[in-house]
């Protein structure tokens, strides 16, 4: 039987990102999935802003379980070239820090298209990106996401399918149950033997995003059957997003008035962590 082991987006709790290495110690977390550092997204850190983050991470015995990068987060039509120089950045980035997944999307349609009858499109650019990765100890993990090719577990499949094995799944239930979709069982037994590790977000159908356990994303369910499945111990990443961040409402569709509501960022963390650890219990 495997084990979970805790990670988090520490930039959930603050900007800056000595105070979210101070607050994991607190919380006795010590894995974080890096995506911004104070303010600056992780991909756009330059090689001695990663040395910097490599020795704070020393100082504070934190490690880093994954790079919560943005690429494949663009649409199709734009300049896939930068992106590939962008992959490449990423990627030294991952391997200064040790990190040996770096999240990752599916893309979106051009303005007017639908990405859903992009799938050759789509599977090329992945493929430059998926090449770069290839031999440098680094694993690309798709995220499903509402917008992308892979918002559904069926194309997540796909993709996944048309890999073999170079790319693998975050499985990402709480957005799942955004995108109207069930993420147990089906849709995590579809996709389970690539998953390589878990983010932990919960979500009402109705559209609000929840503490872990207070929603429809069966996070216990499949967490319980992942440990007897796994044959290593996997991560979770709590992400949270309790506070309403900018674009929510436009990437689920729909506006929601969500009935767990908190004083800052700082509390909205925190209530997530006591959350998930008494779900797991």
């Amino acid at each position: 039987m495997s084990d979970l082991i805790l990670s988090a987006f520490s930039d959930e709790y603050a900007d800056s990102f000595e105070e979210q290495l101070r607050a994991m110690v607190e919380f006795g977390i010590d894995c974080i999935e890096l995506r911004h550092v104070n303010g600056k997204n992780v991909s756009a850190l330059t090689r001695e802003e990663v040395s910097e983050v490599a020795r704070l991470l020393r100082q504070y015995g934190i490690r880093v379980s994954a790079i919560g990068s943005p690429l494949g987060k663009i649409r199709l039509d734009e300049d896939l070239d930068a992106h590939m120089a962008l992959t490449q950045r990423v990627l030294e980035t991952a391997n200064t820090l040790e990190a040996d997944y770096i999240r990752m999307f599916s893309f979106y349609a051009p303005k007017g298209g639908n990405i859903t009858e992009m799938r050759s499109e789509v599977l090329a650019a992945l493929e430059r990106m998926v090449l770069l990765a290839r031999g440098t100890g680094v694993t690309l993990c798709h995220e499903n996401e509402a917008l992308i090719y892979g918002d559904v577990p069926a194309r997540c499949r796909d993709l996944l399918d048309y890999f073999h094995g170079e790319l693998k799944c975050v499985f990402d239930m709480g957005n799942f149950v955004l995108e109207g979709v069930d993420p147990y069982p089906e849709a995590y037994r579809l996709l389970q033997k690539d998953i390589a590790y878990f983010h932990i977000k919960d979500a009402l159908s109705a559209g609000a995003i929840v503490p872990p356990g207070k929603g429809d994303a069966r996070i216990r369910e499949i967490l319980q059957e992942h440990c007897q499945y796994a044959k290593k111990d996997f991560f979770v990443a709590l992400e949270p997003h309790l506070q309403t961040f900018s674009g929510l409402n436009a990437l689920v569709g729909r506006s929601f008035d969500n009935p767990y509501k908190y004083a800052d960022a700082k509390t909205a963390f925190a209530d997530a962590v006591t959350k998930f650890r008494e779900l797991i219990l």
